[in-house]
This record gives structure tokens, C-alpha cells and sequence, in this order.
């Protein structure tokens, strides 16, 4: 809405100047408008971000707790006439999101997606927390394939270049992984140990690049957390895309298209959502 207005600043000046309208917009109001929307761009990023068809539940803390925090948190000369709006949000930001690290759903997610991995986590006891989850999943994967006599292997993963990102969010994003630095590796007994360290040590890839593609290509270096991916990056972040669903499906079915059976009506959607972007990635997703 601000945005809107700002963007119409010299048409609605121009109209009260010559329509003498008993009250404007003063040059200090106009002002402190920019740098409240300045101050909302993140959050409006953000927003658009997790409601994209392609976000996951590993979007969460990398964006909310780690990037969005950090952009809060950062004093600028702009911030005159906002510094209580921006302590304010802060605020609620760490009073809703302040568990979210714990939670294994984004936890083991963030860790799994190569464009993270552990670089997000805030606080050390939760990435250790998250490591540990992650290794037990691991693990009983690992017993069920030993049960069933599957062969695994583990492999390092290629280094990928890393890309910069352009958006004030982004820009954290990108800090945060500069500034995170790789901890001293323990002596691992177990190959779930092994696939991690040797995963988490390897550089991350861009942030604009599929997870899945990577995960499609490295699946046998890494048995074990490939089958965790097909698990927790599945998840969606938001329930937008799942509303969207209600669109897509009056589109199919209408007044002369009602005679399609439930089966086939749920058919006809599965192809509408996968058939653009995500064809190449249905049989790595629906692997059993």
C-alpha cells in the first residue's frame, strides 16, 4: 500500500496543488513513508518467498531466524522515525519464532538442503539438537536396510560455486554463510556420522538452484540422508500452495465438466501441479 503511494507521489502532489485541497502530505510524512516501506520490504520478500510453489519447510530458518533478524537487528542512517518499528518487529520476530530451531520438521530440512546445510542456525545448542536428530533418522534407516541386505555408499559430494545474492534479504543470507565457519570434526564410528560430516563440510550451492536436481544426482553418495530428503523436503512452509489447489481444481471441474469421478478428478490436479517445473523430479520425489 505504501509502495502504491509512493509510487504515485508526483501525481498526488501535483493534484492537491492544484485543487488546493485543505490537507497534503508534508515532505516529512513522505519521508518517514519510504522508510517504513523500506523497513516492510523484507517482510513482503519473505512472503512471497515461502508461498512459492518450490518452498519447503527448509526455508524457515534460514529466512526468518537467521536473514530477517539479522535485517532488523542492522542500524542504518535511515533509521529516524522507525527505530520503535523496527525494535518492535524485532521483538515479535524472536518472541514467535524463538523455537522454531528445535523443531525437527525445519531443523532436519535446513540441514538436508544443500543450499543451507548448517550455516543458519542461530544457536549452538539447537544445531547440536538438529545434528543429533538428524543422525537418528539416519540410523534407522540404516537398520532397515541392513535388515533388508541393501548395499549403500557414501562419496564426497563436487564443490559448486556459490552465486550472490542481490535482495537486502538475500544479502544476509549471503553474510551469514560467509561468516559461518566449520567446526572441528569429531572422530565418526558410524556411516551415518560419515555421510553427514563429509555432507556438511562441502561447499553449499546456490541459493537459486533445485535441492531436488542436487539430490537427483547424489542420491547414492548418500543413501541414507537422500531418504531423509524425500521426507522432509516434500514439506511445504506455508499452506498457500495447498489453498491454490481450490483454483486449479475450478478449473477443471465446472458446470459442463461435473461427471469426473473423485479418482480422476485427483489425477487430472497431480498433472496440472507437476506437469511445468517438477516432471524431471516426480520419480526421485515418488521413489519408495
Amino acid at each position: 500500500m505504501l509502495q502504491s503511494i509512493l509510487e504515485q507521489k508526483r501525481a498526488l502532489s501535483v493534484y492537491a496543488a492544484d485543487h488546493n485541497l485543505p490537507a497534503t502530505v508534508t515532505a516529512n510524512q513522505w519521508t518517514l513513508m519510504e522508510r517504513t516501506a523500506e523497513v516492510l520490504a523484507p517482510f513482503e520478500e519473505l512472503t512471497r518467498d515461502v508461498s512459492k510453489e518450490t518452498a519447503t519447510a527448509a526455508d524457515v530458518i534460514p529466512a526468518i531466524t537467521a536473514a530477517l533478524r539479522r535485517v532488523l537487528s542492522r542500524e542504518q542512517t535511515t533509521d529516524q522515525g522507525v527505530r520503535t518499528m523496527k525494535s518492535t518487529l524485532l521483538e515479535a520476530v524472536e518472541t514467535c519464532f524463538a523455537e522454531v530451531e528445535k523443531v525437527p520438521v525445519y531443523s532436519i530440512a535446513t540441514l538436508v538442503d544443500p543450499r543451507y546445510k548448517d550455516r543458519y542456525f542461530t544457536k549452538s545448542d539447537n544445531l547440536s539438537l538438529a545434528k543429533e536428530s538428524l543422525i537418528q533418522e539416519m540410523m534407522k534407516i540404516e537398520e532397515s536396510r541392513a535388515a533388508n541386505k541393501e548395499p549403500e555408499a557414501a562419496e564426497p559430494v563436487s564443490k559448486a560455486p556459490r552465486q550472490e545474492a542481490r535482495s537486502s534479504l538475500g544479502s544476509a543470507l549471503d553474510e551469514i554463510l560467509e561468516e559461518c565457519q566449520s567446526g572441528a570434526q569429531s572422530v565418526s564410528k558410524t556411516s551415518a556420522d560419515v555421510q553427514m560430516q563429509i555432507y556438511l563440510s562441502e561447499q553449499t550451492i546456490p541459493r537459486k538452484n533445485n535441492p531436488l536436481d542436487f539430490w537427483k544426482t547424489h542420491a547414492t553418495q548418500f543413501p541414507s540422508l537422500a531418504a531423509i530428503v524425500t521426507k522432509s523436503l516434500c514439506a511445504p512452509c506455508t499452506s498457500v500452495d495447498s489453498e491454490r489447489l481450490f483454483s486449479v481444481m475450478s478449473n477443471i471441474l465446472d458446470e459442463k465438466r461435473n461427471q469426473f469421478s473423485p479418482e480422476k478428478l485427483e489425477m487430472l490436479i497431480f498433472l496440472k501441479k507437476t506437469k511445468k517445473n517438477k516432471t524431471k523430479n516426480i520419480h526421485f520425489i515418488l521413489k519408495p
